[in-house]
């Protein structure tokens, strides 16, 4: 089977899995944590060619997800998008390391499944019930609607022959800003940047942490260097929230608490780099 039909499977399926029907899909970092249990981190990189990478450790089996803050929200979406293929076709099995920028029949495979799951066929045939792709501003409304790149738009509208080739090549110059600037929701494409250049720790975590330190035994401090703020917020956000320390006899050693869940720290260490799996 090619890559394109096995992405268009895959894609259909993890949509009908999840319940997700044929709508354009929200926060992607809690829909993949939520659907897969993996943890899904949002970075800090040194290289600006690097967007995402998948990673395993096969002695724990645990899996992480990691991308690139960005000021291009669309790409990272699709970055996200491509991992989760990695993660739902177990590609880390065939590669022996990290490779950014292989264009393997896995990675073809990867980024047809990011188009497929953004941009369903069938959603966007509901949502265009019929109108005419005879003008820029329904691209920059498809753009908008599902919040995937121009290009990833107009590769969905070629391949359902709603658009000719001419005017395929002819539109594919237009970024996501120029159309949020030329059709009225640069607000709303001004906060979605604002969102994707914000650091973001695995909320599994992060939750053990929050689980740690009200028992006492994790710092406000390890709060705020996991979710990338000021200690002094991390603890004026958890007070406001209800959320203390709990006090402890010193005295009695039966008063000692640990977490009610495990909190092992030591997996931030793996987002520092391509593990034994990535992609």
């Amino acid at each position: 089977m090619r890559p394109t039909e096995e992405a268009f499977t895959a894609a259909a399926q993890f949509r009908e899995h999840h319940r997700l029907g044929v709508q354009p899909l929200g926060d992607l970092v809690a829909l993949i944590e939520q659907a897969t249990g993996i943890d899904v981190a949002v970075l800090d990189v040194d290289d600006t060619h690097e967007h995402g990478l998948t990673v395993r450790d096969p002695e724990r089996d645990v899996m992480f997800l990691g991308v690139a803050r960005t000021s291009h929200p669309m790409r990272q979406r699709s970055t996200l998008a491509h991992e989760l293929a990695h993660i739902v076709f177990n590609d880390w099995a065939d590669y022996g390391g990290g490779n950014w920028d292989r264009r393997s029949h896995g990675e073809i495979r990867a980024d047809a499944f990011a188009g497929h799951l953004l941009i369903p066929r069938q959603g966007l045939r509901e949502y265009l019930d019929g109108r005419l792709v005879d003008d820029p501003a329904v691209l920059s409304d498809v753009v908008q609607w599902f919040l995937v790149s121009p290009q990833m738009a107009l590769v969905a509208l070629a391949e359902m022959n709603l658009i000719d080739a001419a005017v395929k090549d002819a539109w594919w110059q237009y970024s996501t800003p120029r159309l949020a600037a030329q059709f009225g929701w640069a607000d709303q494409y001004q906060a979605l940047q604002m969102q994707s250049q914000k650091s973001r720790a695995p909320q599994k975590l992060l939750r053990r942490a929050i689980a740690g330190y009200r028992d006492s035994v994790v710092s406000a401090q390890a709060i705020a260097t996991l979710r990338g703020i000021e200690a002094a917020d991390a603890e004026r956000g958890l007070r406001e929230a209800g959320i203390v320390p709990v006090s402890h006899d010193e005295s009695l050693d039966d008063d000692i608490h640990v977490p009610s869940e495990p909190l092992d720290l030591t997996e931030l260490d793996d987002f520092g780099g391509p593990g034994p799996g990535a992609g």
